[in-house]
């Protein structure tokens, strides 16, 4: 017998394909995720996740990349419920800390300020689901960028102007 979330799954990728292309688009996806606070998910956080399963490319994915994305946002979702730890649907700076420390960063008190500020688009000193999925994307991205500039592994790196502007632009 198939697993339920299977089932699901199968009975999904039709009803989020909307124009029946085979392909779900960015607006198709954002259309069917919900964030949990009746706000559209966020479009950089649906343009991230399309581009990791995209694999040919074509400003979308087929059912077979689908069963991708259905499983990372499934696992960010579980992630997320487990640090969410008063089930408020979001997430606060304490729980962010323990998130992320949990990830194995080592950060201080007013980065967390700074994450909180840049992802918090309702203004409530909270992330929401597709924010945090957005937060620790960006975040795993800019340290595997970091990383390759730190080839003694000491946490610190010395860059020039150009270097640091290709850092940048290979994130954004």
């Amino acid at each position: 017998s198939l697993l339920p979330g299977l089932v699901l799954f199968c009975f999904s990728f039709p009803r989020v394909d909307k124009d029946r292309s085979g392909i779900i688009s960015d607006n198709e996806l954002q259309q069917a995720l919900s964030n949990g606070t009746w706000t559209p998910f966020n479009p950089a956080t649906v343009r991230s996740i399309l581009g990791m399963f995209d694999r040919e490319n074509k400003g979308g994915v087929n059912f077979n990349e689908f069963t991708g994305v259905w499983k990372y946002i499934t696992d960010w979702q579980n992630v997320f419920r487990t640090y969410d730890r008063d089930n408020s649907g979001m997430i606060d700076k304490n729980e962010l800390k323990q998130a992320l420390t949990g990830f194995g960063y080592r950060l201080s008190d007013q980065f967390y300020d700074i994450l909180i500020r840049k992802f918090d688009r309702q203004g409530k000193g909270q992330v929401a689901f597709d924010d945090f999925i957005q937060c620790c994307v960006v975040l795993q991205r800019l340290t595997d960028v970091f990383r390759r500039y730190d080839t003694d592994q000491d946490g610190w790196i010395q860059v020039s102007y150009e270097q640091y502007l290709s850092m940048v632009f290979s994130i954004v």
